[in-house]
């Protein structure tokens, strides 16, 4: 993790940007979406995460992302997992509020939602980065969040499975860790690519007594022909 990183949390809010960019720049860091000297992220690059919401389906309950996993909020979003530049989170955030919007009144009302619980990251990622991301972007949402899912097992890697093989490695995969009393959740995860993920993650919360409003992501993958 940067400098700049470390420091933000202590710096006044008005401040923060200015002095992340004099740090970034004296420690010659570079633009995580376009690879520009001189800022963590560019300007321009920045511009282009303007939430574009998009629908996903996540098993049986609905979903939204606010941008599409692919160019800079791609680079972006791995530049915090691979990178540790949790600093990037921040210009992340107006996506993750428009798929929460989009979510909870795309049936024409307002849906409430009591709490938000962030997809368990596992041991193993924890251990590699220091963070849960879902836990990070689940606390700048506005809503209590209850960590309130375990991992029940260890799974397979899912970046090198397909759609059936997922679903299959996520059966039984979590397990809730207090009951929901009818509480109405909303899920939370960094990226939703099949959706299987989520839809385990909903099981077990309503097997627990939650009510699940759906999930959200900061970005989806395409999906391809």
């Amino acid at each position: 993790m940067s400098s700049a990183n470390r420091l933000l949390p202590i710096l006044p809010q008005g401040s923060a940007r200015l002095i992340r960019e004099v740090v970034d720049f004296a420690l010659a860091s570079v633009c995580a979406g376009c690879g520009a000297p001189g800022t963590a992220l560019c300007a321009e690059c920045e511009a282009t995460l303007a939430p574009r919401v998009v629908p996903v389906r996540t098993g049986d309950v609905p979903g939204c992302a606010g941008l599409a996993f692919d160019g800079v909020a791609a680079a972006v979003l791995r530049a915090i997992k691979e990178d540790g530049q949790t600093s990037l989170i921040r210009p992340l955030r107006p996506a993750l509020a428009a798929a929460v919007t989009a979510l909870c009144s795309g049936s024409g009302r307002v849906l409430p939602v009591d709490v938000v619980v962030p997809v368990p990251t596992s041991r193993a990622a924890f251990r590699h980065r220091g963070f849960r991301l879902p836990e990070l972007l689940a606390r700048g949402i506005g809503v209590p969040m209850q960590r309130a899912l375990l991992p029940a097992r260890r799974l397979a890697d899912q970046r090198l499975l397909g759609v059936q093989a997922r679903r299959t490695n996520l059966a039984g995969a979590f397990v809730a860790n207090r009951d929901g009393g009818g509480a109405s959740a909303v899920l939370v995860d960094d990226v939703i690519t099949t959706g299987s993920t989520c839809g385990e993650a909903a099981r077990a919360l309503r097997a627990a007594g939650f009510s699940v409003v759906g999930a959200v992501a900061v970005a989806a993958t395409p999906r391809r022909r």
